[in-house]
């Protein structure tokens, strides 16, 4: 579910703190319409509406814990509505085709991705492209004279990173505690999607996480134990770099990025390794430095991690208008480009395999062609 599709195709006012969520309440069917609208382009993995929300979101927008859970839960609800649409459209198209009878797609072809943004995604104006978090989560700029998102290398300093991972792990944890606790919601999701993480120490935190719910489940009944899902963490890359500094002023690498990510021993494994709402061009280059960490991942756990790559269309965001500047292809040249990069992946053979898609103004359009272009090569 893309705020984009809702301002670009539906022409819908997300100028909002809780953004893309806020039709979940008010406008049902929209959200539902815009997943139908994915799904009949030829996706095959839609993600909730749920990127922005947090129980601080809500509570800055002024509902309660309990709207805001209700609300949450809700978006799941409609992404499930949206994939049962569809497929009732696919068996009665099936049926009524005289020439060429077909089978409707199954329920399992079809995924439900439950997508969960960074902290700085439940901010408002958002931080997902800078990192600048406020405390305990991040650094206290109250009287540095320029802002950053690196901790000073002192003990303090080091103390206070630490204490930020431990707040941004209760974060996520209680976020996933609201999904992880409806049994009918979590039925419904197929994947975990972290998104647009801006942050190694947010990286740590979700991989904690994590581990603290498959140990929470491995503690409940065996009657009440949840199947755990394929989960990802997707990184953002503004300009090709990533938000993070380090102690030095220099960015941090794609390569340190997919360590912490893929094999460095600080919580749960994660399935896959994603990059999103970064402009394609620089994907090449990302994705070579990451291949060592990919073949470390292997060595550790006897598989390959999955690749999922969901760039942006390459327009430039004004946070302080709240616009879009376009800049990128549109249509069939962006997934001509975008199949390209999928095909170079997935050649080197440091991935299991690859979910593709797009990410900020990418919109069915670029979708179908990406579909066609997919299965052109496969």
């Amino acid at each position: 579910m893309q705020g984009t599709t809702l301002e670009d195709i539906f022409h819908k006012d997300i100028s909002h703190a809780l953004w893309s969520a806020k039709p979940i309440d008010e406008d049902p069917e929209v959200i539902i319409a815009a997943h139908l609208a994915f799904l009949r382009a030829g996706a095959n993995v839609i993600l909730t509406a749920t990127y922005q929300c947090a129980y601080n979101t809500f509570e800055r927008a002024g509902y309660s814990r309990e709207e805001a859970e209700r609300i949450m839960l809700r978006a799941v609800e409609l992404a499930a509505e949206a994939r049962r649409r569809f497929l009732d459209e696919a068996q009665q198209e099936a049926c009524c085709s005289e020439t060429n009878p077909s089978p409707a797609p199954p329920l399992s072809d079809v995924k439900i991705a439950l997508s969960l943004g960074p902290f700085g995604a439940t901010l408002y104006p958002a931080q997902e492209f800078d990192g600048i978090y406020p405390p305990p989560y991040g650094p206290d700029l109250s009287n540095a004279q320029s802002k950053t998102n690196a901790f000073e290398d002192t003990l303090e300093g080091r103390e206070r990173e630490q204490a930020a991972i431990d707040a941004l792990t209760e974060f996520h944890y209680e976020r996933l505690s609201i999904f992880a606790g409806n049994q009918e919601a979590w039925n419904a999701i197929d994947f975990i999607a972290f998104e647009t993480v801006p942050l190694r120490r947010e990286i740590y935190a979700i991989r904690r996480a994590m581990s603290r719910l498959e140990e929470w489940n491995a503690g409940v009944s065996e009657a009440s134990r949840l199947q755990m899902k394929p989960w990802w963490i997707s990184n953002d890359y503004p300009d090709g770099h990533f938000p993070e500094v380090k102690r030095g002023g220099e960015h941090l690498t794609a390569a340190e990025v997919a360590k912490a990510v893929l094999h460095e021993d600080v919580g749960a494994a994660v399935w896959g390794i994603g990059i999103n709402c970064t402009g394609l061009h620089f994907l090449a280059g990302l994705l070579k430095e990451a291949r060592e960490a990919a073949k470390k991942y292997l060595e550790r756990h006897g598989r390959r991690p999955w690749l999922v790559l969901y760039p942006n269309r390459g327009d430039i965001y004004n946070p302080e208008t709240q616009s879009w500047r376009q800049m990128g292809k549109e249509g069939s040249q962006w997934a001509k480009d975008m199949c390209a990069v999928v095909q170079e992946s997935l050649r080197s053979g440091d991935w299991e395999g690859c979910i593709a898609g797009g990410c900020c103004k990418t919109g069915p359009e670029e979708i179908a062609g990406l579909t066609k272009e997919l299965h052109a090569w496969l």
